[in-house]
């Protein structure tokens, strides 16, 4: 039976992400994206205009249709809140929907490089953490690791040394594990190895073990990456495929897309150019890595 999940993110007509990359990612690695809407916009916010259809409050109806239906979903994936107000519906969604074989990934999109998105709020970094300690799987980058662990960004940034940058990321992404989720995945990671070559890196981290995947640093910053990474895990999961091969199988997806848009010079409000290299997901991840 084809695996199913429920995808809660915003629609965005152009700036390829949120429930475009989620859609299109999911369904090319052979499971069932169901999306549920929390805003419609002609496109991402990144762009100087733009037009948005908040739909909060239409939230609860498809959460009360699919639990007519007597919908099950192999798993949950949580990604751009607008509100508070949201992140509750959330929780009612979670309520009538998780079981023991229900898993729940959370992107708690708040911001990056150091700087929150318009939307956050106090209240809204509160129940965002509630979210994330309630959840198996959650990725943030290293702005939302130092919010969701009260860390200062810049004392982060500071660190010049790779081995002692990895090392506060695992302490700081295993203090979350003891309490709340088993799996954490800390996106976007900038260092310079050894031997002076800038790299990118997604680093995976549980209670026992921690796997850093990285590629060469292609440059540029573009709309949607973290969306079209945490659409490869979330699918990835449910066909039941190993977590580090996944992020080896996504990191390999984006490295392909990125250095396409690079040499197309496609601005960073656009995304990226991935959508001819959706066949690399289809066969799943090399799990020998």
């Amino acid at each position: 039976m084809t695996k199913k999940i429920a995808v809660i993110n915003d629609l965005s007509g152009f700036g390829r992400c949120s429930l475009t990359a989620a859609i299109s990612v999911i369904a090319a690695m052979g499971v069932q994206p169901c999306p549920l809407p929390t805003a419609v916009l002609s496109a991402q916010t990144g762009y100087p205009s733009y037009y948005c259809d908040d739909y909060t409050e239409k939230m609860e109806y498809f959460r009360s249709e699919w639990e007519k239906m007597g919908q099950h979903f192999d798993g949950i994936y949580t990604g751009f809140v607008a509100s508070e107000q949201q992140i509750d519906q959330i929780f009612h969604f979670i309520e009538t929907f998780d079981t023991p074989d229900t898993f729940l990934l959370v992107d708690p999109v708040m911001g990056d490089d150091g700087h929150t998105y318009a939307m956050f709020t106090p209240g809204l970094l509160h129940k965002m953490k509630r979210l994330a300690m309630n959840a198996d799987i959650i990725t943030p980058n290293l702005t939302e690791l130092a919010l969701l662990t009260d860390t200062s960004f810049e004392e982060i940034q500071m660190i010049e040394d790779p081995k002692s940058l990895i090392e506060r990321i695992v302490n700081l992404a295993r203090s979350l594990c003891e309490n709340g989720p088993s799996n954490v995945i800390v996106t976007g990671i900038h260092f310079t190895d050894s031997d002076g070559v800038r790299k990118m890196g997604n680093l995976y981290v549980t209670k026992d073990e921690e796997a850093l995947v990285a590629f060469p640093y292609i440059g540029g910053s573009y709309s949607g990456t973290g969306d079209l990474f945490a659409s490869c895990l979330t699918a990835g999961i449910a066909r039941g495929y190993d977590i580090p091969a996944t992020i080896e199988l996504a990191g390999e997806f984006l490295e392909a897309s990125l250095t396409d848009s690079v040499k197309e010079a496609i601005p960073g409000n656009d995304g990226v150019n991935y959508e001819q290299y959706l066949a690399m997901l289809t066969a799943g991840p090399n799990e020998d890595v």
